[in-house]
């Protein structure tokens, strides 16, 4: 009992934990790099992170994965889909405006 070492908070506290805390609330990390020369700017970098669970993006309203083709096997059909009668409905309205157009000519 002598031997008993007493714990602090900061001692408990684990990287899982400290994981955990961090994708459930989220973090940003930003950072802009500019260089200029004479006043003139020659770069112009603007970088910004976010670290957050899939769960708290979507709360926030990023959910650009489920499109990107590369990490959703649905979204590059759907998109492509959702883009093919995207465009053969504009086909058909620009028919339909220039069918107008040449009727008021002639």
């Amino acid at each position: 009992m002598a031997n008993q070492k007493m714990m602090h908070a900061t001692e408990a506290t684990n990287l899982a934990d400290i994981l955990e805390r961090v994708l459930d609330k989220g973090i940003v990390i930003a950072g802009d790099i500019k260089i200029q020369l004479a006043g003139v700017d020659l770069l112009n970098i603007k970088i910004r992170l976010l670290i957050a669970s899939v769960d708290k993006a979507m709360e926030m309203g990023i959910n650009w994965w489920q499109q990107d083709s590369y990490l959703s096997s649905g979204a590059s059909y759907a998109s492509s889909e959702a883009k093919e009668a995207r465009l053969e409905k504009e086909n058909k309205t620009l028919k339909s405006r220039l069918e107008r157009v040449e009727a008021t000519i002639r």
